[in-house]
């Protein structure tokens, strides 16, 4: 009976412990990062050409989104066309976070088929793994890449990018981030989109300190 009335009480201890830490957790502050405006990003990268205006969504899917800033817009290079979208989010923990294309792109009517890691190469001798896939809609057929980037870390898992949140929210106060996602269409060689997509990929990786703060 001591022995159990023992484990009742470290039990009752540990519960009080964790609510104590969860209620700390969630009132302290978060340290604040200068960064630049996303609008910011060079009109040109690498050997890529900013092609238009910056597109923006409707007040309905801004509303879904909930970023603190996103910008999206085409760069062209050699007649090739790449989207690049970057969602940035000053603090998850109110529940603002990504929303990651294997939610989202089906429920646009996107088939998305292949999955697998590409190596990711910056100027800098770093290198990080981005998920890529090909998605189809109707006659529409691309090479997608995306990856999670903030706090000086990219990586392709999600699952991993949520457990380092957690351990830079409690070790640094910060939980910003953003998601980079980019998209070529195949054309007449998927080998070929995807060496532009990566290309692309290790360019702008390159030029996001300033907006996606390390």
């Amino acid at each position: 009976m001591r022995a159990t009335g023992y484990k009742f009480w470290i039990l009752i201890g540990v519960l009080i412990g964790g609510g104590l830490f969860v209620n700390w957790f969630e009132t302290r502050g978060e340290a604040k990062v200068e960064r630049k405006a996303l609008a910011g990003i060079p009109s040109t990268i690498g050997d890529w050409t900013k092609h238009g205006s910056d597109i923006r969504f409707s007040e309905q899917t801004e509303s879904v989104l909930k970023t603190t800033d996103y910008m999206m817009r085409d760069y062209l290079k050699n007649g090739r066309r790449m989207n690049l979208y970057i969602g940035y989010y000053e603090s998850q923990k109110s529940g603002a976070t990504y929303h990651s294309p294997q939610n989202c792109l089906p429920g646009s009517g996107w088939e998305m088929k292949r999955p697998e890691l590409v190596e990711v190469k910056t100027s800098d001798g770093k290198s990080f793994f981005a998920n890529k896939y090909i998605i189809e809609n109707g006659e529409f057929k691309e090479v997608m890449i995306y990856w999670y980037q903030g706090r000086g870390r990219a990586v392709a898992s999600e699952y991993y990018d949520k457990l380092y949140t957690v351990f830079d929210s409690v070790t640094r106060k910060r939980s910003d981030g953003s998601m980079v996602r980019l998209m070529t269409s195949i054309g007449g060689s998927e080998k070929d989109a995807t060496a532009a997509a990566v290309d692309f990929a290790s360019q702008t990786a390159d030029k996001l300190s300033d907006f996606v703060p390390q």
